[in-house]
């Protein structure tokens, strides 16, 4: 075709809003589609063939069957119509949602149910609207009928989570498509009262993950607008919260730039979007989060830190309370376990438990899922923090004060428990750190020239007995989606009080404790850390 014949034909197609948004995954790209080649997830490209494999599942991979079933990657080749004219692309496209329809019939013999799970259903919807505004064939329109039937079941509905607001989407879409106003009704008032459970009045998301947040964001962005575009108002409290949702967004994220990687978050997360600065540095949330930092414009030496708590674990959440990262001097120190995947594996499994996370636990005693834990106490300083976590996740009420310095940089933890009993406590550390020693109460690791030191007291007594391990049951991390590396973990031994102290940037320093006050490196604090 020459290059005047195809900007005319071009011109002939228009740009529709349903196609041109941001919905699009980054892979594959339409001309991969084209090859009959496609890679989700991050996992390698998979060969379709002409004739396509409607139960493929090649890694099998919960998520790339989500995704393969989304269709979305189908939707690039409309994409690519609209933009370049080239009907090839639309006629693949067709060819590809026809035969899908064909062999996903809802409640056949052969369709296999995750096919129509809530979240596969809502997002193919935009491919499937995408390619009705370009092909008016009644087997498209009866399959977005089927869609909206099931995206307005009451039972189907997932309220007060992400995938609840993609079904508000979803449905919308189809309601204004074709005129349904019953349809696009329910969906706003759903999406209503959706967005006041998963967004607090603070901005922070309940799903337990604030990479999360990013993605609620985003869809809350297309929401507001796909409702304008139907004519209809968007609800005030909808505005608000997703202006909310910026500050939360902008307190997760560590001076690097990545989201801090909690709950089914991975290290590897990057916002991607302007979340702008928040007045304050230090931010208690409601929701289980305390996020703290000494700055937002220095992030080669701004420290920052995180502290869990708050409801029971549901969602993307995992057991992780009084657990608590830390980062100083441009680099990670104390890091969480990590997401791993949503597969149904033991390493999955382990990543949701209290093992995998920076956390005390009480001896002899049996850990109770789902626990709540309460924020009890604060003091705010500038150059100074405190905060005192609690629950009774062991039965017994376990506490955790955190104490936070800036300046001469470091991180008190002081562990206790009711009753009597002894605690113990795990700390997580950055793969790139080595053991360098460990004795008397001290463990020092190093990464080249850059050296932390772990210091262990009880009743102003050195604890030793670490342990340290790399590997084994504990010694692990998953910094990116499906990774699983090897990182050294201190156990603590086992007392009646613990007081950590973290120090980066040596590995020898000076340490006192006397009359209720504990001094490092020059800094002073009280034993209890308030």
């Amino acid at each position: 075709m020459s290059p005047a014949a195809h900007a005319l034909d071009n011109d002939k197609v228009t740009r529709t809003a349903e196609c041109q948004g941001d919905w699009l995954p980054g892979t594959p790209t339409a001309s991969d589609v084209m090859k009959g080649e496609i890679s989700l997830v991050g996992l390698p490209a998979y060969q379709l063939g002409k004739k396509i494999n409607w139960n493929a599942s090649p890694y099998k991979n919960r998520s790339w069957e989500f995704v393969f079933q989304s269709l979305r990657w189908m939707g690039t080749l409309v994409v690519e119509y609209e933009n370049t004219g080239e009907k090839r692309y639309l006629d693949r496209a067709t060819e590809i949602a026809q035969d899908w329809v064909s062999a996903n019939r809802y409640g056949a013999r052969g369709t296999r149910p995750y096919v129509w799970k809530d979240h596969p259903v809502s997002l193919r919807t935009q491919p499937l609207l995408c390619l009705s505004r370009h092909v008016n064939a009644g087997w498209l329109k009866d399959s977005l009928a089927v869609h909206a039937k099931l995206l307005s079941d009451a039972r189907l509905y997932k309220k007060g989570h992400n995938h609840g607001i993609d079904q508000d989407i979803a449905l919308m879409g189809i309601g204004c498509r074709y005129g349904r106003e019953d349809w696009a009704s329910l969906a706003s008032r759903r999406l209503t009262g959706t967005v006041k459970l998963d967004v607090d009045a603070q901005g922070a998301l309940m799903e337990q993950a604030p990479r999360y947040a990013v993605y609620v964001y985003g869809r809350l962005q297309v929401a507001m607008t796909n409702m304008k575009a139907c004519g209809r108002k968007v609800p005030g409290e909808i505005a608000a919260r997703t202006e909310a949702l910026k500050d939360f967004i902008a307190h997760a994220t560590m001076p690097n730039g990545y989201m801090v990687p909690i709950g089914d978050g991975s290290a590897d997360t990057e916002p991607k979007m302007d979340a702008g600065t928040p007045k304050d540095e230090v931010k208690a949330y409601r929701a289980g989060y305390v996020f703290g930092r000494t700055a937002w414009d220095k992030p080669d030496s701004a420290a920052y830190y995180s502290i869990r708590f708050g409801p029971g674990m549901k969602f993307h959440g995992h057991e992780d309370h009084l657990g608590v990262t830390y980062f100083a001097r441009g680099r990670d120190i104390l890091v969480d376990g990590g997401f791993h995947s949503y597969e149904k594996s033991s390493y999955r499994y382990w990543t949701l438990s209290p093992e995998a996370h920076n956390v005390p636990t009480v001896v002899g005693a049996r850990f109770k899922p789902r626990t709540a834990s309460r924020l009890v106490k604060t003091d705010y300083g500038k150059d100074r923090q405190s905060f005192q976590v609690t629950d009774k996740a062991y039965g017994v009420s376990r506490t955790r004060s955190v104490l936070v310095n800036h300046g001469e940089d470091l991180m008190a933890v002081l562990d206790t428990a009711s009753g009597g009993k002894k605690i113990e406590n795990v700390w997580r550390f950055a793969p790139s750190f080595k053991v360098i020693s460990s004795g008397g109460g001290k463990v020092v690791l190093g990464d080249g020239k850059f050296k932390v030191t772990l210091l262990q007291l009880s009743s102003c007594d050195r604890v030793g007995g670490q342990r340290v391990e790399r590997g084994g049951k504990l010694g692990w991390v998953s910094p990116t989606y499906l990774a699983k590396q090897a990182t050294n973990v201190v156990v603590s031994p086992a007392a009646k009080s613990l007081l950590t102290v973290i120090v980066p940037g040596t590995d020898s320093p000076k340490v006192t404790c006397s009359g209720g006050k504990v001094t490092v490196e020059g800094v002073s604090f009280p034993a209890d850390l308030f």
